[in-house]
């Protein structure tokens, strides 16, 4: 029987831009048996088309349809849920700006104006930033987020990542925003499975090394979840988790074994 693998990128394919070992000889093989591959990052700072020409460049290869961003995501609920003549006021980097306009997201130049704020992942974040968000919640404007992720896995380490930006507005309005479309959002999930792999839960696994975003997803969603060990996830931090994956693997490598 076919299935569905759905992948995480940062710390379960690569790490900054050095690919862990036997990772694309591991998805080649599930492609030659027949198997659907998809990538899914919550990370906001690329665009798809910069996932594409990565992982190609890995020796991974890839279509623009099998990789899904929290911000294609986001684009998505945004247009079914803006009315005509509402706008998005965003913060975050070029790429997510770039791809909110391509899906046809009116984008607001002034926070007042804004009936929604997008807030992704901003390596310039500062306070003038914050109180753009904070007066345009204030004003009615619903708030959007990429992603949770507190932290991105780099060579060497964890950066603050849109969890970073979530918890200094949340700190400022005293509520949680109102919508986080990325990993674990339903949103996310849902979308992969019917538009995408066009398959059923039960018949995917997701793998990914962050237990709060990609297990979690994948175990409210019904699809198999799968950790590995060369991201975030320490084996003291699975030992305390309540976000408990179906399969623990040291690497994609082994991701045949299943």
């Amino acid at each position: 029987m076919t299935k569905g693998f759905i992948f995480d990128l940062d710390g379960t394919i690569y790490l900054d831009d050095n690919t862990i070992p036997g990772v694309p000889e591991a998805i080649q093989a599930l492609k030659n048996r027949g198997d659907k591959v998809v990538f899914l990052t919550n990370k906001s700072i690329a665009r798809r088309t910069d996932y594409v020409t990565k992982l190609n460049r890995m020796g991974i290869e890839v279509e623009l349809d099998e990789v899904i961003n929290s911000n294609y995501i986001t684009a998505h609920y945004l247009r079914n849920n803006m009315a005509a003549g509402d706008t998005a006021y965003v913060i975050g980097e070029q790429p997510l700006f770039d791809e909110l306009q391509e899906a046809g997201i009116q984008l607001a130049s002034e926070a007042a104006d804004a009936s929604h704020v997008v807030l992704g992942w901003d390596r310039q974040f500062n306070y003038e930033k914050l109180n753009d968000a904070f007066q345009a919640w204030r004003n009615g404007a619903d708030i959007i987020a990429t992603n949770p992720d507190r932290t991105c896995p780099v060579e060497g380490g964890e950066i603050p990542d849109c969890g970073a930006m979530i918890g200094a507005l949340e700190g400022a309005t005293g509520e949680p925003v109102k919508q986080i479309t990325g990993k674990p959002s339903a949103l996310m999930s849902s979308y992969v499975l019917e538009q995408v792999l066009k398959m059923e839960a039960d018949q995917c696994y997701m793998v990914g090394d962050r237990l709060e975003t990609d297990i979690r997803m994948a175990n409210e969603a019904g699809i198999h979840s799968v950790l590995v060990m060369t991201g975030i996830t320490t084996s003291a931090m699975l030992e305390a988790a309540t976000d408990r994956p179906s399969y623990v693997l040291e690497s994609v490598r082994d991701i045949a074994s299943l």
